[in-house]
């Protein structure tokens, strides 16, 4: 027996698979330590289930994605709403030196991807699916450009991509302790108690209550710029490279943010990030819920291969690069230790990675203010373009 889901009816299953994985994580204190997101906690056991129902010879059921590709190009013109110039011209030349080695390890991870899977003979846009996509980009990137590299052949590629994100949320917060804690203890680091200018140029919301009237505003504005992305897009497609559709959405919202900077548009954060935690959810549900589990069976071996190297390199590249280019000092340790965090996970992963070593050593309000600033910004900017890259080499 079949069963499909219209629009609605997956909009409303959607809505209760993330409501499900919010009251699990509520209930255990493993999946709120390392991050791990309602929708993906709901979205797994939903689809686990529906395989299950699939070999038992039971039901197969599907759903609309309709509205899947909608919330994910909303969320990703929200992305584009953090990449402020002001912001990474505040941090100065440690941001300039940073934003190198964050963009230089997502080249890294997609090497690694690509030349394992050539090496254990499986099909390299899987390899690239367990690089950066899923890696440094996460959950969402990695359900983003799964259908986009299923196109191309590689069955099963956003069940393989959302695995190996997940992966890297645990891993993510796991590393960063030891390698920043190594790092102190063999240098005898100790907090120096500088400060960083440009702190107070951090982003803030508009200290005006939200009303329906302003989260009205703040909604138009995203729409206005998703509009303008798919202009973008247009644009890209004449260079001749295959760029994914939210590609254009990330930039028509940079665009709109940097706009507003300068005071010519009036723009809540607080309203956008309603908006952009929104859409995540909801694309994030309908992306989980209709996962192809029977993809991950037979690549069981290869994938813990190349993720396990994932963590590995992660792990050297903070400890000899990022922490050496850093300063090799206090902040530099702090920094290594967050960027295990955002290299594997998401920006939560490390703050939380840095909090835990700055509750333990004592203040790093450098590292606090530059790597998630820098990581998000310039990973949010070239991991997509860097992502494309290696799709068009290699399909």
């Amino acid at each position: 027996m079949d069963i499909h889901f219209d629009i609605i009816q997956t909009a409303g299953m959607a809505g209760g698979v993330f409501l499900l994985g919010k009251w699990i994580k509520a209930r255990s204190s493993f999946l709120q330590k390392f991050f791990f997101p309602a929708p993906v906690i709901g979205g797994i056991i939903v689809s686990l289930l529906e395989f299950f129902l699939h070999q038992s010879g039971v039901v197969n059921i599907s759903f609309d994605k309709t509205l899947m590709s909608f919330f994910m190009n909303i969320f990703f013109t929200c992305v584009g709403f953090t990449v402020s110039a002001k912001l990474i011209r505040s941090s100065g030349r440690q941001g300039a030196v940073l934003a190198v080695i964050a963009v230089t390890f997502l080249i890294i991870q997609n090497v690694i991807g690509v030349s394992l899977s050539r090496l254990l003979g499986i099909d390299e846009l899987l390899g690239i699916a367990m690089g950066s996509i899923s890696m440094s980009g996460g959950v969402g990137s990695g359900a983003a450009f799964g259908p986009t590299l299923e196109s191309l052949g590689a069955q099963g590629a956003t069940a393989i991509g959302i695995a190996a994100a997940t992966f890297g949320l645990m891993m993510g917060s796991l590393i960063g302790g030891p390698v920043a804690k190594r790092l102190i203890d063999r240098h005898r680091l100790a907090p120096t108690g500088a400060t960083t200018d440009g702190a107070d140029d951090s982003p803030t919301s508009a200290t005006a209550a939200t009303t329906s009237s302003t989260l009205l505003r703040s909604t138009l504005l995203v729409l206005i710029a998703a509009a303008i992305g798919t202009l973008i897009s247009l644009i890209l497609t004449l260079s001749g490279i295959k760029f994914p559709y939210y590609v254009g959405c990330l930039f028509g919202g940079a665009l709109v943010r940097n706009i507003a900077d300068y005071g010519v548009i009036d723009l809540c954060h607080d309203e956008v990030d309603m908006v952009s935690t929104t859409s995540l959810n909801l694309f994030l549900s309908i992306s989980l819920m209709s996962l192809n589990i029977s993809a991950l069976i037979d690549l069981a071996l290869p994938m813990m291969a190349i993720l396990l190297t994932q963590m590995v390199t992660m792990m050297t590249y903070a400890y000899f690069v990022t922490f050496r280019l850093m300063g090799k000092d206090y902040d530099a340790a702090v920094m290594a230790a967050g960027h295990c965090g955002v290299g594997l996970g998401q920006t939560p992963n490390a703050l939380a990675n840095m909090s835990a070593v700055i509750n333990e050593k004592g203040p790093s309000p450098k590292a606090w203010f530059i790597l998630p600033v820098i990581t998000v910004v310039f990973i949010n900017i070239f991991n997509p373009l860097i992502i494309t890259f290696f799709i068009n080499l290699f399909q």
